[in-house]
C-alpha cells in the first residue's frame, strides 16, 4: 500500500484526481497482478483493476488491496468509475498507444485528460529490500552462467552457440527468459557495441564481448564481459585495461548524492586521458529493474543525484573498427556509504 499511498501525494501534487495506469510493468508494481490484459485507475478513495475473465480470478489473489472489475469495455468501465467519484482531471500514460488515447478522449468527454510522462517510472527509481533481493538473484544467475561459459567456449564455436549457451544455461538456473537478446561479437565484430550474434566462428586470437542478462520473477540483470580465445593483442589489451580502470574507477567514486554528470565524467575522464575519447560512443549506463533498461539514464552534464537503493548499471567501452572492442559491464546498488557491485563475475583480463 506504500507505493499507492505515495502515487497519491503525488498526484495531488499534480492537482490530479487519480490516474489511469496501462504499461503492464506499472500494473506489477503497483499491484502485483501480471498479465497481458489489464488497466489500474487510482483514485483518491479506491484502486481499481480492470481485466477480462482469462485473468480475473489470477487478479483477484495477486492484487488483494485492489477493487477487481472483469470487463469486455474497460473505456466505457473507466468513464463508470469516473462518474462515480465525480472525477474531474486525470492523468494518464503518454505511452498510451494512438488508438488507445484517441478512444479515450472520444469516450471521457467530461473529464479532462492529461498525459504524463514516466509518472510511475520515476517511483520505480528506487527499489524496495525485496526487489532489491530479486535483482541479486537475477545477477547470480548471470554471474554463473558466464562461468560455466567459460568452459564452454573454444576454437570453432560460433558467436549464436555461444548465445544459446548463456540463454538455456540462465533459464536452467532458474530464469525465465533473457532480458534482451543475448549480444556476442566475436574479432573485428567486436567494435560493434551491439552486434547480433552472428554464424562466425570464433578464432584463435579473438576478442570476444558478451553482453546478456534475465528475468527472474519479473526483475532483470544486465552484464557485459570481455574476454580472449588465445592470445590478446597488444593494442585491445591496452584497451582492456582502460576500460577496466575507468569501470573501477566509477564503482569507487559513486555514493548517493553524486550527481549524474559526475559519474559519466568517473569513466570519461580515464578513458579521455587515454587518448580513446573518440571510441567511447555510448553512455555510462543506465537504471535496471522490471525494465533492463529504465530511469535513471545518465547525462554528461545532468545534475540530478543518484539515490540510495537505485539500482543502475556501469558500462564503459571502447570500440574501433578493424580492431576490435572492449565492454565491462557491472549491475551496481547505490548506498550511503557508496555502491554494492551486483554482477561479480571475474573482471580481470581472461585469456582462454
Amino acid at each position: 500500500m506504500s507505493r499507492l499511498l505515495t502515487i497519491r501525494k503525488r498526484l495531488l501534487s499534480e492537482n490530479l484526481d487519480a490516474i489511469i495506469v496501462t504499461n503492464l510493468k506499472n500494473i506489477y508494481y503497483l499491484s502485483g497482478f501480471w498479465g497481458t490484459a489489464a488497466t489500474v485507475l487510482v483514485t483518491q478513495k479506491a484502486q481499481y483493476l480492470l481485466t477480462d475473465a482469462r485473468y480475473s480470478s489470477e487478479a483477484r489473489d495477486a492484487a488483494a488491496d485492489f477493487k477487481i472489475i472483469e470487463t469486455t469495455d474497460t473505456t466505457e468501465q473507466l468513464n463508470q468509475l469516473l462518474k462515480q467519484e465525480a472525477i474531474r482531471q486525470v492523468g494518464f500514460e503518454d505511452s498510451l498507444s494512438y488508438a488507445a488515447d484517441k478512444q479515450f478522449q472520444a469516450m471521457l468527454t467530461e473529464i479532462e485528460l492529461r498525459p504524463l510522462t514516466d509518472f510511475v517510472e520515476i517511483q520505480r527509481q528506487i527499489k524496495s529490500e525485496s526487489e532489491i533481493k530479486t535483482i541479486k538473484k537475477a545477477c547470480q544467475i548471470s554471474d554463473q552462467a558466464f562461468q560455466d561459459l567459460l568452459k564452454f567456449v573454444e576454437p570453432g564455436k560460433t558467436e549464436i552457440e555461444v548465445a544459446n549457451f548463456l540463454d538455456f544455461k540462465m533459464r536452467a538456473l532458474g530464469a525465465s527468459g533473457t532480458s534482451f537478446e543475448t549480444i556476442v561479437a566475436s574479432g573485428h565484430r567486436s567494435a560493434l557495441p551491439h552486434g547480433r550474434a552472428t554464424h562466425k566462428p570464433i578464432d584463435f586470437g579473438d576478442v570476444v564481448t558478451v553482453d546478456f542478462g534475465c528475468y527472474y520473477q519479473h526483475y532483470a540483470s544486465d552484464m557485459t564481459r570481455t574476454f580472449f580465445v588465445g592470445d590478446a593483442s597488444p593494442k585491445l589489451e591496452e584497451m582492456y585495461r582502460v576500460v577496466q580502470a575507468a569501470q573501477e574507477a566509477v564503482i569507487e567514486k559513486s555514493i548517493a548524492g553524486l550527481t549524474y554528470g559526475e559519474y559519466d565524467r568517473a569513466a570519461r575522464e580515464i578513458i579521455d586521458t587515454a587518448g580513446y575519447r573518440e571510441a567511447f560512443t555510448h553512455g555510462i549506463g543506465h537504471g535496471l529493474g522490471l525494465d533492463v533498461h529504465e530511469l535513471p539514464y545518465f547525462s554528461k552534464t545532468s545534475s540530478s543525484p543518484l539515490l540510495e537503493n537505485m539500482v543502475i548499471t556501469d558500462e564503459p567501452g571502447l570500440y574501433l573498427t578493424g580492431v576490435g572492442g572492449i565492454r565491462i559491464e557491472d549491475d551496481l546498488l547505490i548506498t550511503k556509504e557508496g555502491v554494492e557491485v551486483l554482477t561479480l563475475a571475474p573482471k580481470e583480463l581472461i585469456v582462454l
